[in-house]
């Protein structure tokens, strides 16, 4: 990428091209204004010089005019710079990040869904010559190019991308941002979408099948468990079947649980052989009694 000094050298040269000027001298009368004006401030010295002398800050540049032209090819500052009386007109220049926020704009998607989208730019002037030779204002420029821009990126993407794909569209924004305010000057550091509005009913809709996918979800993960634990249940019962042994070490561990809980009653199940015996044994007594 070329430095922001030969961008700004190119810029004013395309400049001078499209006007069809020369930059290369000021002419006769030019001189001659020149001689006068540095002349009035020799005379009028030492009270000239709280006049010529200009202070620039740090984050600032100078554009000087001279007799209407741009004095060099580049902007003056930061430090003390010299203005001629008379003849000269400087423009100061703020080199800072500027905040632009985009007020909330009504956007129709590709879905057919309104919604309003509003968002920030970061951006900062790099070449202080083409910010003030190449265009009026700048930063309304930008303003207003920035809003267009959203709306024109927006409108080409259904709602579910905008929700999902913030980044990425602020992305394209930036780039056609970019590319669009190079000759202005301006380079756009990022674009972020702040928030995204759509309409009352259609929350509610998509509030509702949300909710439904994650019923649906829901119960499909219950079906899961349960076939999990069936699968778990029958093979444990395959476990104890091959040993009685492990099934009485089961018995007695439940009864160590159920006794550690502070229980006043405490359930011992009987084997069902031990049921049937007793059956039997009564079942025979009857026929006996019945024989008598």
């Amino acid at each position: 990428m070329d430095s922001p000094e030969k961008l700004e050298k190119n810029n004013l040269v395309d400049l001078s091209r499209r006007e069809g000027t020369n930059k290369s001298g000021l002419g006769v009368c030019g001189w001659i204004l020149c001689s006068l004006s540095f002349l009035l401030m020799l005379i009028t010295f030492p009270i000239s010089i709280w006049m010529c002398l200009k202070i620039i800050k740090e984050y600032e540049r100078a554009v000087v005019f001279r007799l209407g032209r741009i004095q060099a090819d580049k902007a003056k500052g930061p430090g003390l710079i010299l203005v001629l009386p008379c003849i000269d007109v400087f423009v100061k220049v703020d080199l800072r990040t500027v905040t632009c926020n985009i007020p909330p704009q009504e956007i129709l998607t590709r879905d057919s869904v309104t919604t309003q989208v509003d968002g920030v730019v970061y951006y900062r002037i790099y070449s202080a010559v083409s910010a003030v030779a190449n265009v009026n204002d700048v930063h309304q420029a930008t303003f207003l190019l920035a809003q267009t821009t959203l709306r024109n990126v927006l409108g080409t993407q259904t709602l579910s991308q905008i929700l999902s794909g913030r980044e990425e569209i602020a992305h394209s924004i930036q780039t056609l941002l970019d590319d669009a305010t190079e000759l202005w000057g301006i380079r756009v550091a990022r674009v972020e979408i702040k928030d995204v509005r759509i309409p009352v009913q259609l929350q509610r809709s998509m509030a509702a099948e949300a909710e439904a996918t994650r019923e649906a979800r829901a119960k499909v993960l219950a079906a899961e468990g349960e076939m999990n634990a069936s699968k778990s249940l029958k093979s444990a019962s395959m476990v104890l079947a091959e040993s009685p042994i492990a099934l009485q070490l089961r018995y007695l561990q439940t009864l160590t649980t159920v006794a550690t809980e502070k229980n006043s009653t405490i359930v011992f199940p009987l084997p069902m052989n031990i049921l049937e015996g007793i059956g039997g044994i009564s079942y025979g007594n009857d026929k006996v009694t019945a024989k008598a």
